[in-house]
């Protein structure tokens, strides 16, 4: 899996939250598979996965119209905090 730090051209990196809007999150997983990107969602937390994962479901309900099919791969991150380095998950999104 790329680096999630350095994305090309063809990447859509976003940061996910427990507080992210689950629809709002779907509508840029959509628009960003309808430019022909790879979404890369990263999440710190169990409530941020949750939104992640609800906003890839609610997502494939939006391509699903037009015929796509999304597929995830699920991996492993570390993000630095001001702090401490913590463990995050990602979530790379790809249409078919």
């Amino acid at each position: 899996m790329a680096d999630p730090k350095s994305p090309d051209d063809n990447e859509a990196i976003l940061r996910v939250s427990s507080s992210s809007a689950a629809g709002a999150l779907a509508s840029a997983v959509s628009h960003a598979v309808y430019d022909g990107k790879s979404v890369i969602l990263r999440a710190v937390g169990a409530g941020a996965v949750n939104q992640a994962v609800k906003a890839i479901a609610i997502a494939q309900s939006y391509v699903g119209m037009r015929g796509l099919i999304l597929y995830t791969r699920v991996g492993f991150t570390t993000v630095s905090m001001p702090d401490r380095d913590v463990s995050g998950i990602v979530l790379r999104v790809e249409a078919k």
